[in-house]
């Protein structure tokens, strides 16, 4: 894997976009106002940055990472995406969002809907319980004891595991969960949550986790 696509460009795909780039990769970046209003970001980043349309950072990127408001999910390029693996960074918002049928009653979880948006792809959830910010502020790639856990949720066992190895790279231990639908336990609200924890802490914090309908 040598390109990464995102499909949005807001906190935390601009800073993911900018940690990945720091690792070697080449990024590229889209968003709905068009490749042109990118430009101060990608020559932030440098070199290994470009910008195109969403359709392009889709078939472009080796793993794509959709990252933008979830009422937006519909607007994802499903044809360049089928065989792909796709991060889905999302966290459920009503006032942002609207009301959400399937979300309000938890018969479902936002990367289960993305799933059902991109049946070609392998959908895998990550990054939705940290700070844009931390993302640059917390990583270390050294592997020091204690390091900082993020959750990775998916249906697919290698997908899951090449999403994984990526998050070490860029400075992270990971815990797994499987299925996707077992990322509940990391939505908005449930106690791993924006919260700094290493795997053991963030292991107890997903075993804490509660539906909401039962807080």
């Amino acid at each position: 894997m040598t390109t990464i696509g995102f499909i949005g460009a807001g906190h935390i795909g601009s800073s993911l976009a900018r940690l990945s780039a720091q690792h070697g990769y080449d990024v590229v970046l889209s968003n709905s106002r068009g490749p042109e209003t990118l430009a101060d970001l990608v020559a932030d980043i440098g070199p290994r940055a470009r910008a195109a349309t969403a359709q392009d950072a889709a078939a472009a990127g080796d793993l794509v990472v959709v990252t933008i408001p979830l009422k937006a999910i519909g607007s994802v390029p499903a044809e360049p995406l089928v065989g792909k693996v796709v991060v889905d960074t999302n966290n459920y918002y009503p006032q942002r969002d609207g009301q959400i049928a399937e979300l309000d009653d938890e018969s479902t979880t936002t990367a289960e809907l993305l799933q059902a948006h991109l049946p070609g792809s392998r959908v895998v959830k990550a990054f939705n319980h940290i700070m844009a910010s931390h993302l640059l502020e917390h990583a270390q790639p050294d592997e020091p004891a204690g390091r900082r856990a993020l959750v990775v949720a998916g249906d697919d066992t290698d997908a899951v595991g090449q999403v994984a190895a990526l998050i070490h790279e860029l400075g992270f231990d990971t815990v797994t969960l499987q299925p996707l639908s077992e990322g509940w336990r990391i939505q908005r609200d449930t106690p791993g949550y924006g919260v700094r924890l290493d795997v053991a802490g963030l292991q107890e914090a997903l075993g804490a986790a509660r539906r909401y309908r039962d807080m």
